[in-house]
């Protein structure tokens, strides 16, 4: 289990368990967290699940995909070092205290 904080772009924070072996995306689905659409439900073929992960975090997470860099260049305004898309990341205990923050909108 891992206590993730999602960030909506207003600033309100979320704080929520999120069990291994789920993704970010389905942990942010699952608690009604608004900003992360999801549209193809988790298949790597959108960018509805983009979001800026926390400085700290940015090198502690698995490298991105070949797959995940290019739906990246849809996403909106994604910043090379920070962005990744949550149906991506698998949760498990060393994703304990991740943070994301949404843009201000998913396209």
């Amino acid at each position: 289990m891992a206590k993730i904080t999602y960030i909506e772009h207003n600033g309100t924070e979320h704080v929520v368990d999120v069990a291994n072996g789920l993704t970010v995306m389905e942990g942010a689905r699952d608690n009604g967290i608004p900003g992360i659409e999801a549209d193809c439900g988790g298949a790597c073929a959108c960018s509805t699940c983009h979001v800026y992960v926390h400085p700290d975090w940015v090198g502690k997470l698995p490298g991105k995909e070949d797959m995940e860099e290019d739906m990246l260049d849809f996403a909106y305004e994604p910043d090379p070092a920070r962005s990744r898309l949550t149906c991506q990341l698998k949760v498990t205990d060393a994703l304990d205290g991740l943070v994301v923050q949404m843009p201000e909108k998913q396209i």
